[in-house]
């Protein structure tokens, strides 16, 4: 068979800059089997396997697996079979440029955090970090909080993702059930703002794990808002005289001198 758009499989994996073995692989798993035999029984590609593997190629640098790849290799027997491969390509890049952006933005966070403070702090640079790396967009309570409540995070919180699945999902919760109570017009003496309350109350204390000398550091926290991530700072401040209010009845019902 003579024919001088045919590669090997030398011939393509110096053409597209991978080795001999990853072809063999590919073709072994059925990502990427040659589309033709010389009559010698050699394994052949065609131009469309070099299009597929570019495919593979792309995916894989992309983050997929190869299962994952294995699921979306086309045929590429029609135009609309080519546009489908392009979009679904497109798609792919433009989520990872997004991804990219974001931990852009979060290592600008975390070079100023470096830059503002007089010591060099590992501990903290590894938890923002840590949560950056796991999607989790509450990271910036670990640059806004002081040496000791991040101490305290890494003695009562065996993982990052405890805090964010459960404290400070529940916070955001909270802020904003207190925001809508707010804008409704709600008594502080009303049932639902005692239940409020008494939620944000038990939030505090799973937090603090009943270490009440942790409630000044936490009031210096929430009275400077300089790090906040700026949404949540401005739910804050919105509900912080509501919350005031709200407290001081729960805890004169309970009996409590505060």
């Amino acid at each position: 068979m003579k024919n001088n758009n045919l590669l090997t499989v030398g011939q393509l994996a110096k053409k597209m800059n991978v080795t001999v073995r990853t072809l063999q692989y590919y073709d072994q798993e059925g990502i990427l089997k040659p589309s033709c035999l010389s009559e010698g029984k050699r394994r052949l590609y065609t131009s469309k396997d070099v299009i597929q593997l570019n495919q593979i190629l792309t995916l894989k640098y992309l983050g997929f697996s190869l299962k994952e790849i294995k699921g979306k290799i086309y045929d590429l027997n029609t135009p609309e079979e080519v546009a489908t491969v392009l979009e679904s390509q497109k798609k792919s890049i433009e989520e990872q440029i997004n991804k990219l952006q974001e931990v852009s933005s979060s290592l600008v966070l975390l070079k100023e955090e470096v830059l503002k403070r007089k010591t060099v702090n590992f501990d903290r640079y590894a938890d923002i970090i840590s949560l950056i790396r796991r999607g989790n967009e509450n990271y910036w309570v670990i640059n806004a909080f002081d040496d000791s409540l991040n101490e305290h995070l890494r003695e009562h919180f065996s993982s990052r993702t405890e805090l964010g699945e459960q404290i400070l999902e529940t916070y955001q919760t909270l802020l904003e059930e207190g925001i809508e109570l707010k804008r409704n017009g709600e008594s502080p003496t009303s049932d639902k703002s005692k239940e409020f309350a008494k939620k944000w109350w038990k939030l505090i204390n799973d937090f603090t794990g009943g270490d009440m000398s942790l409630l000044p550091k936490l009031q210096e926290f929430n009275s400077d808002k300089s790090n906040w991530d700026e949404d949540t700072a401005l739910k804050q401040k919105e509900v912080d005289p509501f919350m005031e209010e709200v407290l001081n009845e729960f805890f004169k019902d309970l009996g409590v001198d505060i």
